[in-house]
């Protein structure tokens, strides 16, 4: 996963906790539904391309032996 995804998620999930806040705040129900979302689905993405780098080390470890 390149620096630019990692920044891009961390951007999404930063916006995510501030609309789950305001919602919070404002008692607003989709709005802090929202913001959980967005935290999920860029924490999602963060970890499933930190699983696929890992993958691909362990099957080229594999091959190497």
């Amino acid at each position: 996963m390149s620096f630019t995804d990692k920044a891009k998620n961390k951007v999404e999930q930063l916006s995510g906790a501030a609309k789950e806040r305001v919602g919070d705040m404002t008692d607003n129900e989709r709005m802090r539904a929202e913001g959980a979302t967005e935290q999920t689905e860029a924490r999602g993405r963060q970890a499933g391309g930190e699983n696929v780098k890992d993958a691909g080390r362990n099957a080229k470890d594999t091959f190497s032996r």
